[in-house]
């Protein structure tokens, strides 16, 4: 299980600002529920001064997610449109007294429906990392190069997992990771002397580390969980493999080719990455259909 701070805690039991925001003229929305993700961040601005008088948002996500968005509002109140142009995901999280890395994207989410308002205030164009600023590198998510590629900047990041727990890029069916690596090897070799990150707050105690057995049982024990919640409506999964930190899982039934298997696999993949108390990254494969004359 990750080690959630105070802040955290009281940002995802109390969320500050949440629900619609009466008067507001500036809307930034971010994210897809079908990629387990989404952010509606509402300002309320003075036009004479551009100062932020109020702030609400609308979450659909995990408890990270609805605490970054509340801490959010929290800091850009009273601040003039270019101070909050100039908040960063860390200052996010910092505000929070930090993230487990593997929910830094909810931070990474906000800032991106921050720029989003600002620039619907403005009637500017969002800066959408579409595909000006770089190809669609994951499809499960809709995360394109520029964004990869700013976070890599931004924060030294040096590996797959560490793009993964900013952005959810690979987090799911790991056809992009060829293409994660390719990138960072790229910026890497551009920017040598890039530091490595710095851990927003001390690691906690790890736990003690799971046999093999012990991680294939938990495995099973979550998708196991999930079931008959994908069964009820006429789907199912299962799991095929498991190499290392790579889960290989099978979707069956109305769950193939749903508009929502993205969603399925978001959340299976969370809630094996808390149990687990690590990175995962989740494979689909195919179903084999069988061979003709082997049928019965």
């Amino acid at each position: 299980m990750w080690d959630y701070t105070e802040k955290v805690k009281d940002h995802f039991f109390n969320p500050r600002n949440a629900g619609e925001l009466p008067g507001a003229n500036a809307v930034g929305d971010v994210g897809s529920i079908s990629c387990g993700d989404a952010l509606r961040l509402m300002l309320k601005v003075d036009a004479a001064s551009d100062t932020i008088l109020d702030a609400g948002f609308q979450t659909f996500g995990c408890g990270s997610a609805i605490a970054s968005s509340s801490a959010l509002t929290e800091i850009v109140k009273g601040m003039s449109l270019d101070q909050a142009r100039a908040v960063t995901n860390q200052d996010i999280a910092d505000y929070l007294d930090g993230l487990p890395p593997e929910k830094m994207h909810c931070s990474v989410m906000g800032r991106e429906a921050l720029h989003a308002a600002i620039a619907d205030f403005r009637g500017e164009a969002a800066d959408s990392h579409d595909e000006d600023e770089g190809a669609l590198v994951c499809k499960c998510f809709g995360i394109h190069a520029g964004l990869v590629e700013e976070v890599v900047r931004d924060h030294g990041l040096r590996t797959l997992e560490d793009v993964t727990n900013y952005t959810k890029a690979g987090g799911s069916c790991g056809c992009c990771h060829e293409a994660i690596e390719d990138l960072l090897q790229s910026l890497n070799a551009a920017a040598p002397d890039t530091p490595e990150p710095v851990p927003l707050r001390a690691a906690a105690e790890p736990a003690p580390a799971m046999t093999e057995l012990q991680r294939v049982r938990a495995i099973e024990a979550v998708i196991a969980e999930m079931r008959p919640m994908v069964q009820r409506d006429g789907g199912d999964l299962e799991l095929v493999d498991v190499d290392g930190k790579t889960v290989f899982v099978r979707l069956l039934g109305a769950c193939t080719g749903c508009h929502l298997a993205g969603s399925t696999l978001s959340a299976l993949q969370q809630r094996l990455m808390e149990r687990l108390g690590g990175f995962v990254r989740l494979r689909t494969v195919e179903a084999v259909p069988l061979a003709a004359g082997m049928e019965g």
